[in-house]
């Protein structure tokens, strides 16, 4: 049996995935015999977020399209781990949020053309969240902590 994980990016820079494949040089040998990666779209070119143990989620939603995939992968998803700092308190992709009316009034036409929400918002504003890894990128000792714990909740170890 394998822990079936997808792992998804939002607004952000991109940087937890980026440590993740990291962390993947060290631990791809052991990882492939007990992880099913359904969803990473670094990884693979044809994903599945159905029926998912964990999805691991980077990056704020900034869009009302981001807000929709984020609703479906709850749904998902037995469990939803919000990872970095954009994930876990929005922050720093919510750095619009501060802007004066003046500058949001600017660039209301670039938000309302590309379907921005009028607020960017970490993940447990929208769904439940049942983990968090913090950090800018990622902590990685605490993401193999919480992964851990779920191969271990699966009884994948």
């Amino acid at each position: 049996m394998k822990l079936k994980v997808g792992l998804f990016s939002f607004t952000s820079d991109e940087g937890c995935s980026m440590i993740f494949l990291e962390l993947m040089n060290n631990h791809f040998s052991d990882w492939e015999k007990m992880i099913d990666f359904r969803y990473f779209k670094l990884l693979k070119e044809k994903n599945d977020l159905r029926n998912l143990d964990v999805a691991f989620v980077e990056g704020a939603i900034s869009t009302f399209k981001e807000e929709e995939k984020l609703k479906e992968i709850r749904k998902n998803s037995k469990n939803l781990v919000a990872i970095g700092s954009c994930a876990v308190n929005g922050s720093p992709s919510n750095q619009r949020n501060f802007f004066s009316e003046d500058t949001k009034n600017e660039i209301r036409f670039v938000l309302d053309n590309f379907g921005h929400r009028d607020k960017v918002s970490a993940l447990n504003e929208i769904v439940k969240v049942d983990d968090n890894v913090p950090g800018c990128p990622m902590d990685e000792d605490k993401f193999l902590e919480v992964l851990n714990k779920y191969l271990k909740e699966f009884k994948v170890v």
